[in-house]
C-alpha cells in the first residue's frame, strides 16, 4: 500500500472517536530481504512482508493501547474496541494525551529509492558473494569469513490522531556486512567486522567494507597486553559515534524525569570540552536516521544538545515534554506495536579544527587507536556514568601507529570523557547508525593491562 492508503486506514479509525476520546492510530507496511552466504554459496535467504497497526485511546487521562500484525478490516475494527477496553482499566494520568500540533512545518525529505524495490534476487546474492570473495582474496593472512550478508527494506508508515495530526512517510534502506577471520602464528584467531548501509545499493561500497573488515582482523595479529598507564584515546568516527551515542542516550526526557541520567539538572552547565557541539537532526537528508515526522506525527526538527561543551537541553516526546513543562522536541520514536517514547534519531557532531585523521594520529605522543570497545552493556552505567570496557586497537607512540594490543580495559566516566576531549577532527562521516561525527581524541584515560 502507498503511504496515502495507510493514512486512510488510520484516519478511518480516528473518525470513530467519541466526544470525550483522544485516539491516535499508527499503521505500517513493509517488505525486507536478508541474504547470508558462506564459501560462495547461499547459506540462508529470507524474504518477508510485514504490516501492523497500533491504536491508542485516552479517556479522562486513562490510556489504553492495542496492536495487531495485520491490516485486515475486521482486525482493525477490533483493535479500537480492545484499546477502549484497556483504557477502562488503566490508572488516570494527568499528562496522558496525544501530541498537539505545535506549528512547526515539516521538511520535505525523499527517503525512498526505487532501486531497492527493483533489485532482483540474484543481484542481492551476487553482492554478498562478491563481498565474501574480496575479503578472502585481500590478504594471505585471512583464514576465512564467518559470514557475509546483504539486507534491504522498504517500508511506509502513517499516523493520524484526533488532534488533527496526519503524517505519512516511506523509506528504503540496504546494507552489507562481513566478519573476517585471521589466524595468529600462535593459533589465536582475530576477527574483523565491517558494515555499511545506504538508501540504495548504489550507495554501498563493497570494497570499503571488505577492506575495513580485513584491516580490523590482520591489524590485531600478534596483539599483546599493554602496560597499565594513562593514555590518550583516538576514536575514529565509528568509535566516536559509539561513545557519544551512549552520552546522547542519557539526554532523553524520560530518563531525566526518572532521575536516571548523570546530566539531570545540569542544563546551562559546562558538561564537555568547548570543542564539542552536538545535536539531533533528523532533517539532515544525508543521515539514515532522517525523517520528516516523529513517532507522534510532529515535524522533526534540529534539537541542540551540547554547544561548545554547554548542555542545552533534552529530547522529549509529547508525554514527557508535557510532564516537564517544556513541550515536545519532535523526538518521539515508536513502532506500531509499542507506545511512543523520546529518543535519538540522527545525532550530528560538528567538525573541529584539528585536521584529518592522520593529523590526529600525529598529534599523540602516547595513545591508543581504538578498533573496538567490548562489554558496553555491562561496562557502562547510564545512571552514574561509570565507564569500564574492554578495548582492542593499536598503540600510538610519538605520533606513529605501533604494536597491536588487546586483553585490556579503559576506565573513566561519561562525564569525564566529555570534559577530556582534546581534539576534534575535520573528518565528519555519515554512519549506518544515522550518526554523523568526526574523529575525537580523549586525553588522560586510564588503560589497565599488564602491571607496569
Amino acid at each position: 500500500m502507498s503511504p496515502e492508503q495507510l493514512l486512510s486506514i488510520a484516519a478511518s479509525v480516528v473518525d470513530q472517536a467519541g466526544p470525550d476520546e483522544q485516539i491516535e492510530v499508527a499503521v505500517s507496511q513493509g517488505r525486507s530481504t536478508a541474504v547470508r552466504v558462506y564459501e560462495g554459496q547461499v547459506e540462508s535467504f529470507t524474504s518477508a512482508q510485514t504490516e501492523g497497526l497500533g491504536v491508542r485511546v485516552i479517556v479522562d487521562g486513562r490510556e489504553g493501547f492495542a496492536s495487531a500484525g495485520t491490516l485486515e478490516p475486521e482486525v482493525v475494527a477490533s483493535m479500537l474496541a480492545e484499546a477502549r477496553d484497556n483504557a477502562a482499566f488503566a490508572e488516570a494520568d494527568e499528562f496522558a494525551g496525544v501530541a498537539q500540533p505545535d506549528g512547526v512545518e515539516a521538511v520535505s525529505i525523499n527517503l525512498w529509492r526505487d532501486e531497492v524495490v527493483n533489485m532482483d534476487t540474484q543481484a542481492k546474492i551476487d553482492l554478498a558473494v562478491e563481498l565474501e570473495r574480496q575479503v578472502r582474496e585481500a590478504d594471505d593472512r585471512i583464514s576465512g569469513v564467518r559470514t557475509a550478508a546483504f539486507g534491504d527494506s522498504a517500508a511506509a508508515f502513517a499516523l493520524a490522531s484526533t488532534s488533527g495530526i496526519q503524517a505519512a512517510t516511506r523509506a528504503t534502506s540496504c546494507s552489507v556486512g562481513v566478519e573476517a577471520l585471521a589466524d595468529d602464528t600462535d593459533g589465536r584467531t582475530q576477527t574483523g567486522y565491517a558494515f555499511d548501509a545506504a538508501r540504495a545499493p548504489s550507495g554501498l561500497s563493497v570494497a570499503d567494507v571488505a577492506g575495513r573488515a580485513v584491516g580490523n582482523a590482520v591489524d590485531l595479529l600478534g596483539s599483546t597486553k599493554p602496560d597499565t598507564g594513562t593514555v590518550s584515546l583516538l576514536l575514529d568516527p565509528r568509535q566516536a559515534a559509539t561513545v557519544l551515542g551512549l552520552v546522547a542516550g542519557t539526554l532523553t526526557g524520560d530518563r531525566i524525569l526518572k532521575k536516571r541520567s548523570p546530566f539531570m539538572g545540569r542544563v546551562g552547565e559546562q558538561i564537555g570540552s568547548p570543542l564539542l557541539t552536538m545535536y539531533d537532526d533528523p532533517t539532515d537528508p544525508d543521515s539514515l536516521g532522517a525523517d520528516s515526522h516523529d513517532g507522534e506525527g510532529l515535524a522533526c526538527r534540529p534539537t541542540p544538545l551540547v554547544t561548545s561543551g554547554s548542555l542545552d537541553g533534552f529530547l522529549y516526546d509529547a508525554y514527557n515534554g508535557r510532564k516537564a513543562g517544556v513541550g515536545s522536541t519532535g523526538s518521539a520514536l515508536r513502532g506500531t506495536r509499542g507506545l511512543p517514547g523520546p529518543g535519538l534519531a540522527a545525532l550530528h557532531v560538528d567538525a573541529g579544527s584539528s585536521g584529518s585523521f592522520d593529523d590526529l594520529v600525529g598529534s599523540i605522543d602516547l595513545g591508543v587507536l581504538v578498533f573496538s570497545l567490548a562489554g558496553l552493556h555491562s561496562g557502562v552505567n547510564p545512571v552514574s556514568g561509570d565507564f569500564s570496557v574492554g578495548v582492542e586497537g593499536r598503540m600510538i607512540r610519538n605520533g606513529s601507529l605501533a604494536e597491536p594490543i588487546g586483553e585490556c580495559t579503559v576506565g573513566s566516566t561519561l562525564q569525564r570523557l566529555l570534559l577530556d576531549i582534546t581534539a576534534v577532527g575535520s573528518d565528519v562521516t555519515h554512519l549506518p547508525s544515522g550518526v554523523s561525527t568526526p574523529s575525537l581524541v580523549i586525553g588522560d584515560v586510564m588503560l589497565s593491562g599488564a602491571a607496569a
